[in-house]
């Protein structure tokens, strides 16, 4: 089980310093968990996740139990072992993945029936099947079964998903087995009636920690924030609230103002991968013509390993589309987010995290 303690909040934004102990770490948050959806950050080894992260990171349900399958990753004592990580997992439901495949599934009480997104099998899902499969991929941290709707999905069909996802979460602790932490997810869209109804029943069950689901997919950023703002005295002051999918510079810090504890995402893996690189400067597009001749490193304000490389090498690296490259920009990401993490929790302390938001604003291009 999870222990989870608010140390301080910040006078001049209400922003919350905590202490998140696991089995295997305890954390500072507010904090970024980079995504290893197959039990691997694209591109990096153990050893190089350590470094750019704080030591919790993510497993993807769905795509473990699909490949390997979630007994071959049991015979290695979970994901920890399987990739021989040392530090915290937290592991999803598989739901978000399975309701992204809309022409291909069907949702009954039961669970959801779908098409394996590859070969086309046939596949079954429940709230009981997710918790015994995230049980044996052995993270510390786990999510109820959800159904994640479109967020301008019609209010009778996002109500019955609400009210499903509700049931689905009483069914999924009902058969938790082991002490892993299982989180309850708020969904309900951009209908703040529907938020608060969801929040509020998942609390009567007694989670560990509430998840806030259903945001970051497509809705504009104000939406986002709007949402986040008005969950934040809804959730219980004294557990953790986790964003799912939420990961750009200008997004953890708004959210961290709002309230918000813990954060995951693919983006700025994804965006490496692309040739896109966060910095303490700003955002950059390495591929673009003007680093051909640029001598500098990919940012000099964050000495670290890969610092040795330019970025007119780096950009060498894409044009020849080198796999380097985007190992050096999958570093170069998340070692800024983990650093801009560590920034964010040193302000609340010293109660002036608006203040660092505005040097941000002013210094980078994150917020435009």
């Amino acid at each position: 089980m999870i222990k989870f303690e608010v140390l301080h909040v910040c006078k001049q934004s209400g922003a919350r310093l905590g202490k998140l102990t696991t089995p295997h770490g305890t954390y500072e948050t507010p904090i970024f968990m980079p995504v290893g959806t197959k039990a691997t950050v694209k591109t990096l080894t153990p050893e190089e996740i350590n470094e750019v992260s704080d030591g919790l990171i993510l497993g993807n349900t769905y795509h473990l139990w699909l490949q390997p399958g979630e007994d071959i990753v049991r015979e290695h004592g979970g994901i920890r072992g399987f990739m021989n990580w040392d530090g915290s997992l937290l592991t999803d439901s598989g739901g978000f993945q399975v309701f992204s495949l809309t022409d291909m599934r069907k949702i009954t009480e039961e669970g959801v029936y779908f098409k394996h997104h590859k070969n086309g099998s046939s596949l079954f899902l429940s709230p009981e099947k997710s918790i015994s499969i995230q049980s044996d991929l052995g993270a510390d941290i786990i999510m109820s079964f959800d159904e994640c709707p479109p967020h301008d999905a019609p209010y009778q069909y996002m109500k019955e998903s609400v009210d499903r996802t509700i049931r689905w979460a009483k069914r999924g602790k009902d058969t938790l087995k082991t002490d892993q932490a299982l989180f309850g997810i708020v969904q309900g869209g951009l209908n703040k009636e529907l938020r608060k109804y969801s929040a509020e029943e998942l609390m009567k069950i007694d989670f560990p920690g509430y998840s806030i689901g259903g945001l970051s997919v497509g809705e504009e950023k104000k939406d986002m924030y709007e949402i986040v703002d008005f969950l934040n005295p809804i959730l219980p002051f004294n557990k953790p609230r986790y964003l799912m999918g939420v990961g750009s510079p200008d997004d953890l810090v708004e959210n961290v103002i709002r309230g918000v504890d813990m954060f995951d995402c693919v983006l700025p893996t994804r965006n490496a991968r692309h040739g896109t690189a966060l910095t303490s400067s700003g955002k950059i597009q390495i591929k673009n013509k003007k680093y051909e001749k640029d001598h500098s490193s990919i940012d000099p304000n964050l000495p670290s390993s890969i610092s040795k490389y330019t970025k007119s090498y780096i950009r060498h690296l894409f044009k020849a589309e080198e796999i380097l490259g985007m190992r050096i920009l999958t570093y170069q990401n998340l070692l800024y987010l983990k650093t801009l993490m560590a920034d964010i929790r040193k302000a609340i302390k010293e109660d002036r995290l608006l203040d660092f938001k505005k040097e941000l604003q002013e210094r980078t291009n994150y917020f435009k």
